[in-house]
């Protein structure tokens, strides 16, 4: 039995094979995670739908790796995580499988034999009618709220999202199958190659909510000293907002799923609407998960004036404005 959730819960490292032939009957998902996408959680990855190692998300994009075969949902910050977010069975049905004990830890793909045969780590294997089965990993260590045999109904929390298995943050990686074979819920039964079409298998409901976003933002504020990239995963640089009396400001931005040739610039502005700082990043050599912008300065002899700081941060790609977003601080 193990032998067999180990195979199931392999995420990474194997080729995702596709359904061509049978046609979904009234499979409607819910959202498997108690967040709100697009605030408090991101899609970061959705299935390879290609089983060359030129890897393709549903829509042709980058947002996916070679052989990946569910949705990831993560959340902003470690910080998020540890404050509790449940994981929700996304449809009704019975608990086939479920493993928990294993230890919350970050594992980066150099540590994979850490975790070789548990890459799930803590994860609920749940199955529905007319063959089809959904699969929640990297949850938190002791909270599965679950065992097998259970039913359970859509919406009803099986555990918190964690950061237990293969994984580099915290997030939900979730995936659908049908028959034994992954299908997308994004795009189910899709033509082999096209870049669209296919079944929605979300609630409808759901729809705006899910739409597809090539580049993102993950996390942006401001915070009173250099910003690195852990201390944003950790929501440390998110806590230590600027005061009156702080040696500097700072803002901050993280966005996911740049790609290559995109170019960044953030600016900050005090209340008299002159520029303080700047940052004006090369364009990027290469598509990246995760990039990572700060602009600031430290404060004048004068000190700082009060009133109303605001960030501005522009991506652009062939002079075209593809992501923006400004955000303020008042002192």
């Amino acid at each position: 039995m193990w032998s067999v959730f180990r195979k199931l819960c392999a995420v990474a490292g194997s080729i995702p094979v596709f359904i061509s032939s049978v046609v979904a009957e009234n499979l409607q998902l819910k959202m498997p995670v108690a967040c709100d996408l697009g605030s408090t959680c991101q899609i970061q990855n959705y299935v390879d739908v290609v089983s060359s190692s030129a890897a393709k998300d549903h829509k042709c994009g980058t947002l996916t790796y070679d052989g990946h075969n569910g949705t990831d949902f993560r959340l902003r910050s470690l910080d998020a995580q540890r404050a509790g977010v449940n994981v929700l069975a996304s449809a009704s049905g019975r608990v086939l499988r479920a493993r928990d004990g294993i230890p919350d830890g970050s594992f980066l793909k150099s540590a994979r034999e850490a975790v070789r045969d548990i890459e799930c780590g803590n994860g609920v294997v749940v199955e529905h009618p007319d063959h089809w089965e959904t699969q929640y990993c990297h949850m938190a260590n002791g909270s599965l709220q679950v065992k097998p045999g259970d039913l359970v109904q859509a919406g009803q929390p099986l555990g918190q999202v964690g950061l237990s298995g293969l994984t580099e943050y915290p997030h939900l990686h979730f995936t659908v199958r049908h028959r034994g074979r992954i299908a997308d819920p994004f795009a189910y039964d899709a033509p082999s190659g096209a870049c669209d079409g296919g079944e929605f298998l979300w609630d409808p409901s759901l729809r705006e909510q899910l739409a597809y976003q090539k580049r993102t933002i993950l996390n942006a504020g401001f915070t009173n000293s250099p910003v690195t990239m852990d201390l944003i995963e950790g929501g440390a640089a998110e806590k230590e907002l600027p005061t009156i009396e702080a040696a500097a400001i700072v803002a901050f931005i993280r966005t996911i799923g740049l790609k290559a040739g995109d170019t960044q610039w953030l600016a900050v502005t005090n209340p008299s609407g002159h520029v303080i700082a700047e940052n004006y990043a090369i364009p990027l050599d290469k598509n990246n998960a995760q990039v990572m912008l700060f602009a600031g300065r430290k404060r004048p002899a004068s000190g700082w004036d009060q009133g109303t700081y605001k960030a501005s941060y522009v991506v652009k790609r062939d002079g075209e404005i593809v992501l923006k977003k400004d955000f303020e601080l008042t002192l």
